[in-house]
């Protein structure tokens, strides 16, 4: 896999990724988010031309089997979104977008990564908590990290448990890999 950034013309191929990506979560109970649609090809737009859209393209054919959308709350570079093709999982994509993510939030001078995820579901918190993320409790929870939480309530997202996760990135100098 390469990891580069999105080019404009690949945005609709990201939204069919995250909707491909979707689709595990009917089979353990939440047919919601299995239909829930992708960003809007202006908001991935939005964070491609902040130059915080990545992808994971196979080397064959250089098309996109994974995406990674992020930015900047409170000090850490926010992972808003990770989807990986499903014909794509359980290779280490995921791994390595956010190995990217974190080289980039370090360059940055960002001390860490954040992100929000379902608690409970195999392949959010507790594939996050392997490869070094922590589950944040509220006191931890910063002001962005509120906000990001009150939109996905007003979402709908609460319906299931959710939690704020964070992974703590080594200085440059260091080195311990960012993420395992």
């Amino acid at each position: 896999m390469r990891i580069r950034p999105a080019a404009p013309g690949e945005l609709p191929a990201l939204q069919d990724i995250e909707r491909a990506a979707g689709a595990p979560f009917r089979d353990v109970g939440m047919p919601d988010i299995a239909d829930d649609e992708p960003p809007a090809l202006e908001v991935l737009e939005r964070y491609r031309r902040a130059g915080r859209c990545w992808v994971a393209a196979d080397e064959e054919d250089d098309r996109p089997v994974a995406y990674l959308i992020a930015e900047p709350v409170d000090g850490a570079l926010h992972v808003e979104q990770l989807s990986v093709h499903p014909d794509a999982a359980r290779r280490g994509v995921g791994r390595a977008l956010l190995a990217h993510a974190a080289g980039r939030a370090r360059e940055e001078g960002l001390t860490g990564l954040t992100l929000t995820t379902f608690a409970d579901v195999p392949w959010n918190a507790p594939y996050y908590a392997r490869l070094g993320f922590r589950t944040l409790g509220e006191p931890e929870l910063t002001p962005g990290l509120r906000r990001i939480r009150a939109e996905e309530s007003a979402h709908g997202l609460d319906h299931w448990p959710r939690v704020c996760m964070r992974l703590e990135l080594p200085d440059a100098d260091e080195t311990s890999a960012p993420v395992s």
